[in-house]
Parts: C-alpha cells; sequence; structure tokens
C-alpha cells in the first residue's frame, strides 16, 4: 500500500473512533509495524492533521476535522481523462460503465474553467487493433480476483485441446490483442496464464483459495522478472 494511501486510511481510522486509540491496537488493525505508525503519526502532524497524542493513553483526532475536498490540476484531469478512455474502449461493458461514470462525477466536482477540458472531448485513446472478443463475462474474473475464490473454467490451448480445470484467479492483464488471466492452475500445480478468448466456460466454486492475492502475485512478478517478461 502505498504512503499517502495508508496516511489517508489513518484518518478515516481515527475518525471512526472517538477515544483514544494505541499505537499498539492501531498497529494491529491496519497491519503494519509499529514504528510505522509513529512514523506516519508524525507526517500526519506535519501536514497539520489535528491528532493528539499522550503517552499511555493514545491518539484521537481532534473533532471537527475533515480532510479537504480532492483538488486536480490540469494535467491530473487529462490523466484521469485519458484513463477512463482507455478503459472504455477496452475493457468489459461494465468497466466501460464505471469509466463514463468517473467522467461524469469528475465533471460535476471540478472547477467550471476545468470543465471545458472534458466537454471538449480533445483527448481519445482509440482501439484500431483486432482484440480477440471474451468468451465470457470478465466482470465475474475480476470479482474472483477481489474475493479470492476458486473458480472452474474448460478451458482450449493453442493446440485446441480442451480441458477442465480447477484455477485461483489472481490477475488480469488487458494486452492490445487479448485479455489475459494470471492464476495458479490446481491441474498443472503451477502458475499458468489464460487468455479470456479461450476460456469456454467459467463458473464460480464459492471456495476462497488457499493462499493470499498478494504472496500470488509477489510470486508471478518475480517468475516474470527473471524470465525477461
Amino acid at each position: 500500500m502505498r504512503r499517502a494511501e495508508r496516511l489517508f486510511n489513518l484518518v478515516e481510522y481515527l475518525r471512526r473512533h472517538r477515544r483514544p486509540v494505541t499505537a499498539e491496537a492501531m498497529a494491529e488493525d491496519m497491519q503494519v509495524s509499529l514504528r510505522t505508525v509513529y512514523r506516519d503519526m508524525q507526517a500526519l502532524s506535519v501536514n497539520g492533521v489535528p491528532v493528539r497524542g499522550e503517552a499511555g493513553i493514545g491518539y484521537v483526532l481532534d473533532p471537527g476535522f475533515d480532510l479537504p475536498p480532492l483538488m486536480f490540476s490540469v494535467d491530473e484531469i487529462e490523466a484521469i481523462i485519458l484513463g477512463m478512455q482507455f478503459v472504455a474502449e477496452r475493457g468489459d461493458p461494465r468497466l466501460a460503465t464505471s469509466a463514463d461514470s468517473v467522467i461524469a462525477k469528475l465533471t460535476a466536482v471540478v472547477p467550471e474553467k476545468l470543465k471545458p477540458l472534458i466537454a471538449d472531448g480533445a483527448f481519445f485513446a482509440p482501439d484500431f487493433g483486432k482484440r480477440q472478443a471474451a468468451l465470457i463475462d470478465e466482470s465475474l474474473v475480476r470479482q474472483a480476483i477481489r474475493e479470492e475464490r476458486k473458480v472452474q473454467i474448460r478451458y482450449t490451448d493453442q493446440a485446441g485441446e480442451e480441458t477442465t480445470r480447477a484455477i485461483w484467479p489472481f490477475a488480469l492483464a488487458y494486452l492490445d490483442r487479448v485479455r489475459m488471466v494470471a492464476a495458479w492452475c490446481e491441474l498443472r500445480n503451477d502458475i499458468r496464464h489464460f487468455r479470456t478468448d479461450r476460456i469456454l466456460e467459467m463458473s464460480e466454486l464459492r471456495e476462497r483459495y488457499p493462499r493470499r492475492r498478494t504472496a500470488l502475485l509477489r510470486d508471478w512478478k518475480r517468475i516474470m522478472s527473471d524470465s525477461g517478461g
């Protein structure tokens, strides 16, 4: 987790607790070290967040404190627009709808002088590639990844051989021509990649896979790095 996100979560955590919370309790609840909590509390104080702390009692956020509204620079707005257009063109239907919703919400909150940046449509991310269409609902893949659940797939490989496998999906890559699911394959007892245009059927097994997704991602990234991928 990035530090900015961790600090934001820490403020929200303190907001939910009206009574002082000890550093030890925060470290346990947020799954970070005690040293990290002390550093983060100091960072909040330096940045003007009204946090009071007393030895042996804990930390408490002054009542009435609220985070300032999000303010975006012109470059940040353009980055969001371009990113959302990329998702709208290349994501599954639910992602595409969500991307349009993000742009609509952004339009509603930015200052009037910046609204033309969004309305004029000066930035585009067209998809001219001949991407292979997925045979399954990819939003279900994303849901399985979020919930760390196993799925069963009927898959056809490059040679046309069809197999049924139980997999633990932990990542979904949006490549130029295809979308690829990275997953632990119980049949091969190893990490494998599955193209969504070759997954003939997919069903949720409602069983959580035994390893954390972050651990699988870490192993996968190491494998990709070692192989030069």
